[in-house]
């Protein structure tokens, strides 16, 4: 593969809900570095970058990943409300690369066969489609907020298998060309996505304290 990419890993010095997550110590390490270690494993990606305004965090890359580069986050784009997409405009301004895929420290079970599938899938299918992104089928029965079914009909009781998957997009990674961020406005979903599944039991994302001890107790049976 020719193509070059470049992995975005941003990260904010504090989180609400699981305070201080990125340096949390996750079955013996700080919680990033399950997957900064993925990703300096795989061999298609050429370059990670940190955008991070945490000091801390900073200081912990600067003394154990020095090959990464640190952006530094500027004042504008720091705080909770900042949308994720404004961040990876910061950094793609500062990159010349064509190719990015962009994860977060908060998939820490995701493998580093399933990203390189990933990757290499998205080069194998830019005739058809402009970006990639991961999801999670889900096959059981969901519901809108009235209690109108959403992929079921309550009368036919088909078994959850039998029902049309629907999919979730679980944050894993996405990835995408600096074209394709431009072309629809600085977002990392293009104008025709392709759906990449990504097995469930990688795809917990850390959000509340509850998924910090799942996919704890989950990383010491699948390693």
């Amino acid at each position: 593969m020719a193509e070059k990419i470049i992995a975005l890993l941003p990260m904010k010095g504090h989180s609400e809900r699981v305070p201080n997550k990125n340096m949390r110590s996750f079955n013996g390490e700080p919680l990033y570095h399950h997957i900064v270690k993925t990703l300096l494993s795989i061999s298609l990606i050429e370059k990670i970058i940190v955008n991070t305004d945490g000091q801390e965090l900073k200081n912990d890359i600067e003394n154990h990943f020095p090959e990464i580069q640190i952006n530094n986050r500027p004042l504008e784009i720091c705080g909770d409300l900042v949308p994720m997409n404004d961040i990876i405009s910061y950094d793609l301004e500062k990159s010349g690369c064509t190719h990015y895929i962009q994860t977060h420290s908060t998939n820490p079970l995701v493998k580093a066969s399933t990203i390189k599938r990933g990757i290499e899938k998205y080069f194998s299918i830019l005739d058809k489609y402009d970006s990639l992104f991961s999801v999670t089928k889900l096959q059981t029965r969901l519901y809108w907020e009235n209690a109108e079914p959403l992929n079921h009909n309550p009368k036919e009781l088909l078994r959850t298998q039998d029902l049309p998957p629907v999919y979730e997009e679980n944050s894993n990674f996405y990835i995408f060309s600096k074209e394709s961020f431009k072309t629809v406005g600085s977002k990392r979903i293009g104008r025709k996505p392709f759906m990449f599944e990504v097995p469930a039991i990688e795809a917990v994302d850390i959000d509340e304290e509850y998924d910090f001890i799942l996919a704890e107790a989950l990383q010491k049976i699948i390693q």
